[in-house]
């Protein structure tokens, strides 16, 4: 909860005695005088301008509070409800004789936390926690003194006050939270604004809470179910429940990406798919398979009794203290309904971009990209080949509280507070291009557009990147150059494709060898001809395979990210009748480093086998 210094516009006292100082040791608040007395030693009032505030400070003062009931007890009236004597002389809207500059409350409370040898802080409410300021104290308590807790640091508490010697409250306050209190100085208006905005937001959170209960109600997109531990499960009577429960625990364990429930002529047929890679687990008579899809239908709020359509839902759970979305989609096959559940961790999902496989090269051209402020970024590859990692690990990697993300997505992949994502509903015409004609209404900073299909949305992406915007999204492509093709292909011109697209990444997931059966060995001169390498002696790691890895050899994998950087040279050759030969050869000669290239690179550092950079990139 600590906060740097640099948050705040600060002051630092003066330490030389001040006429304020020397009369202040016996009083317990500044009065109007007071506050007089020191703007006048200061320079900052003329001598008629004093004259004036003796004379009518108290009844400026008693038209300022005229909204307390005149028969209320001194001893009831909070401080926040009195003007302070900064405001009671602000009130006369006077101007400082030597710059003839207003002279604001700020300025006066900047004068008395040096002349009083406290800091004066300007508070901006945008840098502080709602927690850090409500948790602290009771409200009531703020209220009366007029003090606020600004941050929790190193065993101090700061708070701001508005009065320097009103030190009682501070004191009582310090002796029941048995912890060190460091006061500094600001101005009635700013406690006081920060006071109703942060406590008046905690308070309507409560009682909004106190009234719909204490179920908390998940919008359409995020149904949580508690999922129960292996003793509720083994002791329940609801055996379908709990084998469902069971099963996803178990594909939780495996770090399977997909759950694929087949229906067959005489069985029902369960698969994960553990890296890239479908296995083989279950078994299960063929009567109860449809049970066992109504239960994910029900889980995921799709419609039990609807069989003769493709259906999609989600589910929100969480394992081993954390949340994960799973994604249900049903499909009517030959047999009955096959449900392929898609598992979202966002450990995997969400990482950060220099973990997910990128070289040197490859990181700073992408990561350039993606701080520009404006243009269009294409990622692609095959379905499978972690595009959507890649882009949500970018959009993390660029979130702020001072950027506007926005996401168009079918479906969305998972719910991120971080962005504001919609999901395409072809059904109610909510489409890509439908979505795309109004977004901008919805001043985005960053947009991230699921995938370009057509002519229409492909326009409305450029439109957007013309207009100031940062544009990510996703082509169906075999690699980075053919892209400029495709968008040929879909209908943008040529002179946009120059002015709008920063670059193009191409990527492909490769399985990492095991670290547990990993053994060394040399390419033989067949696998060193195919890979067009120079001959020589090459060594290279396989996986022997072992429990740890199923026996595949393999656990995990990694990234290969094939970058088109939009050179000079490259705009240059890109007309409406572009040669890809021609765009390719000049990404070479710029730089470019093909997908088998970089997979090469992957299998000669062990990374990776031979036969699985022949499988990945053909």
């Amino acid at each position: 909860m600590s906060h740097s210094n640099e948050k705040f516009q600060r002051t630092k006292p003066e330490k030389k005695t001040t006429p304020l100082s020397r009369q202040q040791s016996h009083k317990q608040t500044l009065t109007i005088k007071d506050v007089a007395k020191l703007l006048h030693h200061r320079g900052r009032i003329d001598d008629e301008q004093y004259e004036l505030i003796l004379k009518r400070g108290k009844a400026q003062a008693a038209r300022l509070n005229s909204h307390l009931p005149s028969s209320q007890a001194k001893k009831d009236i909070y401080l926040a409800e009195l003007a302070s004597p900064a405001q009671v002389i602000t009130s006369f809207k006077f101007e400082i004789p030597a710059t003839h500059k207003k002279l604001t409350e700020d300025a006066i409370t900047e004068l008395i936390a040096q002349a009083a040898g406290i800091e004066y802080i300007k508070i901006d409410p945008l840098k502080l926690e709602l927690d850090a300021v409500t948790d602290q104290i009771p409200r009531a308590f703020a209220l009366k003194n007029l003090v606020v807790p600004i941050e929790e640091k190193e065993g101090f508490i700061t708070i701001a006050v508005a009065d320097p010697f009103n030190v009682r409250p501070i004191d009582d306050l310090q002796h029941a939270l048995g912890i060190q209190i460091r006061r500094i100085l600001a101005s009635r208006s700013d406690i006081l604004k920060l006071l109703e905005e942060f406590f008046g937001f905690r308070a309507s959170v409560q009682a909004a809470q106190i009234e719909m209960g204490s179920g908390s109600e998940l919008s359409n997109l995020e149904q949580l179910f508690r999922m129960r531990s292996r003793d509720e499960i083994e002791s329940s009577d609801k055996h379908i429940i709990s084998a469902v429960e069971f099963l996803l625990k178990y594909a939780f364990d495996q770090r399977a990406s997909d759950i694929h429930i087949e229906p067959k002529r005489d069985k029902s047929q369960i698969r994960f798919r553990v890296d890239g890679v479908l296995h083989n687990i279950h078994t299960v008579p063929m009567n109860l398979h449809p049970a066992i899809v109504s239960r994910l239908k029900l889980l995921s709020r799709l419609d039990v009794a609807e069989k003769r359509r493709p259906q999609d839902g989600r589910i929100k759970t969480e394992h081993l203290g954390k949340d994960i979305e799973l994604r249900v989609s049903t499909l009517p096959v030959a047999f009955g309904e096959k449900v392929v559940t898609r598992i979202f961790d966002p450990e995997i999902l969400m990482q950060k971009l220099d973990r997910i496989g990128f070289y040197d090269r490859e990181y700073q051209l992408y990561s350039d990209f993606i701080r520009k402020p404006n243009g269009i970024i294409l990622v692609t590859g095959p379905t499978g080949s972690g595009k959507t990692t890649t882009l949500y690990s970018s959009l993390k990697t660029i979130a702020s509280p001072e950027i506007n993300i926005v996401t168009v997505e079918d479906p969305i992949e998972m719910v991120m507070e971080d962005f504001n994502q919609v999901g395409v509903q072809p059904a109610i015409n909510v489409t890509f291009s439908t979505v795309l004609r109004n977004i901008l209404r919805q001043d985005p900073d960053v947009l991230m557009i699921g995938e370009i299909r057509d002519q229409e949305t492909a326009s409305n992406a450029v439109q957007a990147a013309l207009t100031g915007h940062l544009v990510l999204s996703t082509l169906h492509t075999n690699d980075a150059p053919s892209s400029i093709t495709r968008l040929l292909d879909i209908g943008v011109p040529s002179f946009l494709i120059k002015s709008t697209v920063n670059g193009i990444v191409a990527q492909r997931l490769v399985r990492t060898i095991c670290h547990e059966c990993k053994y060394e060995r040399l390419l033989t001169d067949e696998e060193i001809a195919y890979l067009g390498l120079v001959k020589k002696e090459y060594t290279v790691c396989e996986g022997k395979g072992c429990d740890h890895c199923r026996g595949t050899g393999y656990k995990g994998r990694t990234g290969i990210f094939e970058i088109l950087e939009m050179t000079d040279a490259l705009k240059a050759a890109i007309t409406e009748n572009t040669d890809m030969d021609e765009i390719y050869a000049i990404a070479r000669k710029d730089g470019m480093k093909s997908l088998r290239e970089l997979a090469i690179h992957k299998l000669l550092e062990g990374h990776t086998s031979f036969s699985e950079i022949v499988s990945v990139t053909g």
